[in-house]
């Protein structure tokens, strides 16, 4: 029989790992209360339009890596790529925005994308994320950068850089499209396939592309930065003011896009040297026309995501001090059938008292059950015999 393994591009997190997990989400908890925002919880997959309608149907997202598939019911349904389409669907059929502006969540889920698995990037994969609406102000942007930024200290680690930069609004990046399809227009042949199609209908996409020759084609073209308007120049002039008050290191980055549609303004990431190629921690920015685009009132968002997978190998790259895993207490030994009766009141008792602890139920010797409560690494042993029933009294080791 054919032996059944995990699915390329996924991974099992053992019970020696989960302590890791648990200690990074213990801590995503303790960050966003510590901001002001709330947790919400999404369901893993949703319909097809959603993304396609968000993300953007010119992205690589939606056209090379969802997972996308008919259902019964003849609905196209695709498991979630990214947090913040499903959350901005949430949050109008819930009529969210009618209660207290901004509104702040975060959350912590499982993702989808049928892309190449690589160092830090799986095909199922975790991320952390948070989303404020309501409010365009560029201290806004700030605070969210800020609580990247200390999510990641708090995690240990050292050596990160964030970049920033503005993509500007629809109608300054009309003007870009224009002079990036003029500079462009000659080069198609040193295109890509899928970069063709997005000449005519989105050209900003191209300078994204991860292909060599798309790069190397677009490397001369016009900075948007240089073109935006002077609404967009002000409020990333807002945004540098606020993160140096904020005491926090930035370098501006015209090259940052970000991979999906919906982003306006700014766009930020924040990068470790210790992942090689795939350096960015964590990656986020505005999305103003994003709640009108899904169905709702026009308001301003801004949020980012940040992956699970490659926050720990960078923690394990800088070698940060990693929580192990909890021993057991006490491990209660037994010898004979009323031994056995009261090891299981007894390991009852001692649990309703708080205090993790486990007995024998594998009816192994007493010395087979001191090597287990050894490999367990039990922190007390105690032996329960006729004598110690007796005498209500027993010896701990």
């Amino acid at each position: 029989m054919e032996k059944l393994q995990a699915i390329k591009g996924t991974y099992d997190i053992l019970p020696e790992d989960a302590v890791l997990w648990q200690y990074i989400e213990q801590n995503i908890r303790e960050i966003c209360e510590l901001y002001g925002y709330g947790e919400i919880r999404m369901p893993v997959f949703e319909n097809t339009a959603l993304f396609a309608r968000g993300v953007g149907d010119t992205t690589d997202v939606v056209q090379k890596e969802m997972y996308t598939f008919t259902d019964k019911g003849n609905r196209s349904i695709t498991l979630r790529p990214e947090g913040t389409s499903g959350v901005v669907r949430s949050v109008l059929e819930h009529s969210l925005l009618s209660g207290a502006l901004p509104l702040k969540m975060y959350y912590n889920i499982t993702c989808y994308r049928n892309e190449k698995p690589q160092a830090g990037r799986y095909r199922e994969f975790r991320q952390f994320g948070v989303e404020a609406f309501g409010s365009s102000d560029n201290a806004l942007d700030a605070e969210i950068i800020s609580l990247a930024v200390s999510f990641l200290k708090r995690m240990g680690l050292k050596g990160l850089k964030v970049n920033i930069n503005s993509i500007g609004c629809p109608k300054c990046r009309a003007e870009y499209n224009k002079a990036l399809k003029e500079y462009l227009g000659g080069k198609l042949n040193e295109l890509c396939p899928t970069c063709n199609t997005r000449f005519e209908k989105n050209p900003m996409r191209i300078i994204d592309c991860k292909e060599e020759k798309c790069k190397a084609a677009a490397a001369g073209a016009p900075r948007l930065l240089d073109m935006v308007c002077d609404e967009c120049r002000e409020h990333f002039e807002g945004l540098k003011k606020n993160l140096e008050i904020m005491g926090i290191d930035y370098q501006v980055d015209s090259n940052i896009v970000r991979g999906l549609d919906y982003y306006t303004k700014t766009v930020f990431e924040i990068t470790s040297d210790d992942l090689g190629a795939q350096s960015t921690v964590c990656g986020g920015g505005r999305y103003d026309g994003l709640v009108e685009q899904l169905g709702g009132s026009p308001t301003p968002g801004i949020g980012f995501g940040l992956g699970i997978e490659r926050l720990i190998l960078c923690m394990k790259a800088q070698n940060v001090d990693i929580p192990s895993k909890k021993t057991q207490k006490i491990f209660v030994c037994n010898m004979g059938d009323n031994a056995k009766t009261f090891a299981m009141k007894l390991t009852d008792d001692l649990r309703k008292l708080g205090i993790s602890a486990s007995c024998d139920n594998m009816k192994k010797s007493l010395k087979a059950q001191m090597k287990y409560a050894d490999k367990i690494k039990s922190e007390y042993t105690v032996i329960i015999g006729d004598n110690e029933i007796e005498t209500g009294e027993c010896s701990i080791k």
